[in-house]
């Protein structure tokens, strides 16, 4: 069922970093991308692909990880993502994206777990500092960066509770904690 599918499609920050993900299918993610909803089928998604440890190296660099977490300033070596996908708009096409990339990347995210893999959405980028290191056209908006990986953490989601703290934490053990409003909070009648 999707729910499933959508409680296990979380936002890893931690990964084996030595289990490659594979060119291609890092190309059968973004072929699902590709199928999304687009407003007005316009369609102006683009993605740059990197699984090699150079290119990963300079994308991961200009990446802000867990803000919630303050005295943790991402990843150490060897929990890396072992791939990224940089999600771009072509101003070419069109100069407002809306809320395509959202689609397309939780389409990603959902093919990625399916696939025994993980990932997070960041959107929290220096933009202009990758996209000098990648030498990324100016007409290319720099929208999101997905981290993939297999994941090396535990997520789980719990419910928020009566002080209403929406922070996700770490316990101890390194268990990752998000917590989620109930349903009956959500829906105003």
């Amino acid at each position: 069922m999707i729910k499933d599918l959508v409680e296990r499609t979380r936002s890893y920050r931690r990964f084996y970093q030595g289990v490659n993900i594979e060119l291609e299918t890092l190309r059968e993610l973004v072929d699902v991308a590709r199928l999304s909803a687009a407003a007005g089928n316009l369609q102006p998604l683009k993605y740059i692909l990197s699984n090699e440890q150079v290119k990963n190296s300079k994308i991961f660099q200009h990446l802000a990880w867990a803000g919630y977490l303050r005295d943790w300033r991402g990843p150490e070596e060897g929990e890396r993502p072992s791939a990224y996908i940089i999600v771009l708009g072509d101003r070419r096409i069109c100069n407002s994206f809306g809320c395509d990339h959202g689609i397309a990347c939780q389409n990603i995210m959902l093919a990625a777990v399916e696939k025994g893999l993980g990932g997070c959405m960041i959107g929290s980028v220096n933009r202009e500092r990758l996209r000098t290191d990648l030498d990324i056209a100016d007409y290319l908006e720099i929208l999101l960066v997905l981290a993939l990986g297999k994941p090396n953490e535990t997520v789980v989601l719990e419910e928020v509770g009566p002080e209403g703290d929406i922070k996700y934490w770490r316990d101890s053990d390194g268990v990752h904690h998000v917590p989620k409003r109930r349903l009956e909070d959500i829906i105003v009648e």
